[in-house]
């Protein structure tokens, strides 16, 4: 895509399917238990088995005694090698991760699998086996200790300008630390593999987002042709990230069932997940602010310090959002990563906005505050006409607009600007926003689209669906463009059979994917623009009918006997350079918190946002909602924690991990601002998956200020941090 897609042709197609909110053509076999997930499928003579996680810090793995179990009942065997993953698959990786069971990198890595008849004789063995271990003991758990090695990438480094300078001569600064835990995705289907060998091709029934990929690493991992395996994830219960990448379960499922030669099912359980998949890693963020008496920045500074594994590339882009959203000629950012001998970081839901920006729009609050001025007034000041680093402009950019609109549904000229002064008996009241803001990102995308004798269409690629509307939101598209009513349009998805889609991953899917099915479908109306001998502007598809001046034909008759198929490719181009390409929204919420306990209620909230063409309406504001709810786990509950001593997840199950329930999430409203954006796709949309969590719990934190005037730079904003602060200001 080297130039802006004016045309816009779903606002010319009559039949008005894309947009609508129209229900998900899977719920019914979802809400019902007949959609089936990667453990579900059922195989003959299928064998069991559980991963057993290593007790060290770093080491070595000197011996494993299987034959401290092989005489349990229904034990097949107990399988390790060099092949086994130590850590999952990064995001689009292509390649084998890192392997070698033996040398071990972190309390909890995959070391071997015991395989049996059923599961519970697998886990039972499992716990049994025997394992001695040379442990170093120069291993660093801690990314805040001295003995830590400490990266700096040069590519993700920016000094531009004098910050110092401009700090000195601001008439208003900040310079405040922000601290964010490590997080768990946590999905609620746990990672699960089903492997299954036919000669020397392997079918693997997976729990995975990003199937194009997967096949590689899974093959790489292996040491076999990608040719030879067929990865099939129809439906997945979740990722957030966390299922990006292949991960232990799958290679070992594989080996195991190559060696019994039957099929071998995986699935981890609920602590194996946190264990063994990836973290949210935790972030210590300097936020610099340097303001002149107008309230217009002349300098940012964001220096944070990430954590990972030594020798992972990944790192937590914390300062995505701040390169783009905020003006200010003199810009710093410092990106250091510490080596620990941690569970592996990688993706989770928004990696760099989710975190970053709550320190970000905490810092713009304070500011605010220091300057006398309205926190939204502030940010509208801030917003920049061209991006200020790449000086190139925004493709759209309609972050004043939501924060206007958002104003005005909820009531923020009846909020009280000094703090503490709304009271209801013991709960103090408070009102605090935020901009929502997170880059917009596609991928090169293929599907394949076919118009059957019936007057059906079949649209097929491997693209997943996480739960985020990928089978409606691909119908609707095809069904508009094909002029067909939405039951009359088939999609499979999750099948690397089919043509390589985006995957499902940095809210990319939905555009990249999307857009793949609207060039097929170009395609099939240019064939049907000829055989019915017309100009493609003279031609209407509406209701299964071909339409042209006063001729009307049933689409089936220009299909004829036989099915009509093109194959349609999208490829990010030139569009994505020229311009600076983000979705936007802002948050609003109100906060209630008990002067005597600490405790924090979120009473109402409110997300506005504007992410291009909305592609349907309530599967979009589903997951708007979802990353609110995201944002309230982050703001006041959400926290991994490692004992410092060896670096072990200590709260490694849905009851410690405290995620927000019910009771802690008020009525949500979420509402969506007109928009096309022509520049980031043909479809004129742009990512929304993650834009609801990026800046969310910050508009929370920044409701405890207005509501109690204490300050919240330590997240999650538990009881006791609440009212330590709550207190030290009496």
């Amino acid at each position: 895509m080297d130039a802006p897609d004016t045309r816009r042709l779903l606002d010319r197609m009559p039949q008005g399917l894309t947009g609508a909110a129209l229900d998900r053509p899977e719920g019914p076999l979802k809400v019902s238990g007949r959609a089936t997930y990667a453990h579900e499928f059922h195989l003959d003579d299928c064998a069991h088995g559980v991963l057993v996680r290593a007790t060290i810090t770093k080491g070595r793995v000197l011996r494993i005694d299987g034959s401290s179990i092989t005489d349990l009942e229904g034990v097949l065997g107990v399988f390790t090698g060099e092949r086994f993953l130590r850590n999952p698959a990064q995001g689009m990786a292509n390649e084998a991760p890192v392997q070698g069971a033996s040398e071990v990198a972190y309390f909890g890595q995959p070391i071997a699998m015991v395989v049996a008849e059923t599961f519970e004789q697998a886990r039972h063995a499992a716990q049994l086996l025997s394992v001695d271990y040379a442990p170093d003991a120069d291993a660093v758990t801690d990314p805040r200790s001295e003995a830590v090695k400490i990266d700096k990438p040069d590519a993700k480094q920016l000094d531009q300008g004098d910050l110092d300078a401009a700090m000195a001569d601001a008439a208003a600064t900040v310079d405040a630390l922000y601290t964010t835990p490590a997080q768990s995705n946590a999905p609620m289907e746990p990672h699960a593999s089903i492997a299954q060998w036919d000669g020397d091709t392997l079918t693997l029934h997976g729990s995975y987002q990003m199937l194009k990929y997967n096949r590689n690493e899974l093959a790489d991992s292996l040491g076999i042709d990608p040719e030879k395996i067929r990865i099939l994830s129809p439906y997945v219960g979740g990722g957030f990230g966390s299922k990006l990448g292949i991960a232990p379960e799958a290679v070992a499922a594989a080996l195991a069932a190559r060696e019994i030669g039957r099929p071998v099912k995986i699935a981890m359980t609920r602590q194996h997940v946190f264990d063994m998949t990836v973290r949210r890693c935790e972030t210590h963020q300097r936020l610099r602010l340097a303001a002149d008496a107008d309230g217009r920045l002349t300098g940012i500074g964001h220096e944070y310090r990430v954590s990972n594994l030594p020798g992972e590339t990944f790192s937590e882009p914390v300062a995505q959002a701040t390169h783009f959203l905020y003006g200010g000629q003199n810009r710093r950012i410092v990106h250091e990563i510490a080596r620990v001998h941690r569970t592996c970081a990688g993706s989770m839901r928004a990696p760099g906005e989710a975190v970053g920006m709550l320190a970000l729009e905490n810092a713009m609050d304070e500011l605010a505050e220091t300057l006398g001025l309205d926190p939204i007034e502030l940010r509208k000041r801030n917003l920049p006409e061209r991006d200020p680093e790449k000086d190139v402009p925004y493709s759209t950019r309609a972050a004043a607009e939501c924060l206007d609109e958002g104003a005005r549904r909820f009531g923020w000229e009846k909020r009280a600007a000094e703090p503490g002064a709304v009271r209801e008996g013991e709960w103090l009241i408070g009102i605090g926003v935020a901009t929502a803001a997170r880059k917009n990102m596609t991928t090169e995308a293929e599907a394949r689209v076919t118009l059957r004798p019936d007057g059906t269409a079949l649209v097929e690629t491997d693209m997943t669906d996480i739960g985020t509307g990928t089978y409606a939101i691909l119908g609707q598209i095809a069904g508009d463009l094909l002029g067909l009513p939405r039951d009359r349009v088939e999609v499979k998805l999750g099948d690397t059979r089919l043509p390589p889609g985006s995957g499902s991953g940095g809210s990319i899917g939905a555009s990249s994917t999307g857009s793949a099915v609207l060039l097929a479908c170009e395609a099939l109306r240019e064939t049907l623009c000829e055989r019915f001998e017309c100009d493609p502007d003279e031609l209407t598809l509406k209701d299964g009918e071909a339409i042209a001046g006063n001729r009307r034909a049933p689409l089936a008759d220009l299909v004829g006997d036989a099915p009509l198929t093109e194959q349609g490719k999208f490829k990010p181009g030139k569009t994505t350079k020229e311009t600076s390409q983000a979705a936007y929204g802002a948050f609003f919420a109100e906060v209630a918190v008990s002067h005597v306990t600490g405790e924090v209620r979120v009473r109402r909230m409110l997300g506005v946002f504007a992410a291009g063409r909305i592609l349907n309406a309530k599967t979009a504001r589903s997951q708007c909602l979802g990353g609110m709810v995201f944002g309230i786990g982050s703001a006041l509950t959400e926290e991994l924690v490692h004992d410092s001593r060896d670096g072990h997840i200590v709260n490694r199950d849905l009851a410690e991990y405290h995620l927000p329930v019910n009771l802690d999430v008020p009525q949500i409203d979420v509402h969506f601002l007109e928009e096309r954006d022509d520049w980031a796709c043909p479809l004129q949309s742009k990512g929304i998956g993650e834009l609801g969590i990026s800046g969310a719990g910050a508009a929370i934190t920044n409701a405890i200020h207005n509501a109690t005037g204490a300050r919240i730079r330590s997240y999650p904003a538990t009881l006791d941090k609440v009212l330590e602060a709550v207190e030290a200001l009496e």
